[in-house]
């Protein structure tokens, strides 16, 4: 368990953020709903048009997730006190990086390896 960062702070911030995902995965709902088919009613392009806002919405629906996914893998790291290492060499994540993203599972040598950069 890290003593060097503030880890109410960062649960804080990440508990917040995973209430607004919440939220914002209830608005979604209502435009992932399957798009109506029926010819007499809507027009060609329109149909097209709500085809494409459907499959914009699934999109972000799935970034959504993912980032709601990451935030309770963090949540749950700070239960066990892995929190604020690295998932990959084990070092400590800097608290530059928890701040800016406070859900990051990688130091920034791990990601910029990842990324073969």
């Amino acid at each position: 368990m890290r003593d060097d960062i503030d880890l109410k702070y960062f649960k804080k911030h990440l508990e917040e953020r995973l209430e607004s995902i919440t939220a914002e995965q209830e608005r979604q709902k209502k435009g992932t709903a399957p798009v109506e088919l029926d010819q007499a009613r809507v027009g060609r392009l329109s149909r097209m048009d709500a085809m494409q806002q459907q499959a914009m919405s699934q999109a972000v629906a799935r970034l959504t997730d993912q980032e709601r996914q990451r935030i309770l893998s963090a949540l749950g790291r700070m239960v066990s006190g892995d929190y604020g290492y690295c998932v990959m060499c084990e070092d400590e994540i800097a608290e530059g990086r928890l701040r800016f993203d406070s859900s990051v599972l990688t130091c920034i040598s791990c990601a910029k390896e990842a990324d073969g950069k």
